[in-house]
């Protein structure tokens, strides 16, 4: 009976992995070294943020580089950047996020490249590092309290007031003045140069826009452009200074689905371009602000430099830093 007893025991203990696979290990490495060598390239103290990941498979989920893990995970036998914990998966395996997901920090919850929208290992590194943004923009003083300030959330104190606010997608006066902006904005994007007259057109053009919302339509609008838009170009920024001289981890570069980082900075760029050119905001709902937001930071780089300065102490209000201080 003993031994019956022990043998259960060991059986139920290795129904589901519990040591991270050689490619996850790898692809997380390389997400770790990208941030380590270019994130302050980009933005200054972002190295200074959690890295916390939770990493979901079929069966398990990894928690890796977690500061305060809860009890419910076990600790494995290997180390990536710290100590490797697992639990029984209970998150969707294609999942990709970033909220107090264990312990109250800021946690990338995320699935296995081939299980996302990434599908291939170099695009799912530099979509962690969008993710670390997040971490970034979150782990910065009076964050949630000037979230919250926005007054957006009616009684929703989940968050899911993020993805779910009734925007006037629809509203086609709404819809074509916006859609007419981002042609607008795609031009400016690839233009050799902003003209100052130019530039007004677009910020006019943007002003009107606004005037057709109501005041927190806009300030969701502005939120959204301003957090998951600017992820969208941290993302191709990472990608785009990692294509100069930056040396991938030889496992990551030997993975059979490896590809170049300018490849993914190209891809993203065209990306950003295509939506902006073509998106309707019918559609898109939500995820029309992520290049519009995107775009506009591209902008900011050619009119403003010194844009970035204001980032995490003037927030939600892109249009703020076309004026110069």
């Amino acid at each position: 009976m003993k031994f019956i007893i022990l043998a259960l025991i060991l059986l139920s203990q290795t129904v589901f992995a519990q040591t991270l696979s050689d490619s996850d290990s790898t692809r997380i490495s390389e997400a770790f070294h990208l941030g380590n060598e270019i994130s302050e390239k980009i933005w200054k103290n972002w190295s200074k943020a959690p890295f916390a990941i939770l990493l979901i498979t079929p069966e398990t989920e990894f928690l890796i580089n977690h500061p305060s893990p809860s009890k419910d995970f076990t600790e494995t036998d290997k180390t990536l950047n710290g100590k490797v914990l697992w639990r029984k998966r209970s998150f969707n395996q294609n999942l990709l996020a970033t909220f107090p997901a264990v312990g109250g920090v800021s946690t990338i919850v995320v699935g296995q490249a081939e299980n996302t929208a990434s599908k291939t290992s170099t695009p799912w590194a530099v979509t962690l590092l969008h993710e670390h943004f997040h971490q970034f923009q979150m782990s910065q003083p009076n964050y949630y309290d000037e979230v919250n300030g926005l007054n957006l959330s009616n009684g929703d104190n989940s968050g899911m007031w993020m993805l779910n606010y009734q925007f006037p997608y629809k509203d086609e006066r709404v819809k074509g003045k916006f859609e007419e902006l981002c042609k607008i904005l795609a031009d400016l994007i690839e233009a050799k140069k902003v003209s100052k007259e130019k530039l007004n057109e677009y910020l006019n053009a943007r002003k009107d826009f606004q005037n057709l919302l109501k005041v927190n339509d806009y300030r969701y609008f502005s939120f959204q452009s301003w957090q998951e838009g600017v992820a969208r170009y941290t993302e191709y920024q990472i990608a785009k200074s990692a294509s100069k001289k930056y040396k991938p981890n030889a496992e990551f570069s030997a993975l059979k689905d490896f590809s170049t980082y300018q490849n993914v900075a190209d891809s993203i760029f065209k990306r950003i371009i295509d939506e902006l050119k073509t998106l309707k905001l019918d559609e898109f709902q939500r995820t029309a602000f992520y290049p519009f937001g995107a775009g506009e930071a591209l902008l900011l780089d050619k009119v403003n430099p010194k844009w970035k300065s204001r980032y995490n102490t003037e927030r939600f209000y892109l249009e703020k830093y076309f004026e110069k201080n």
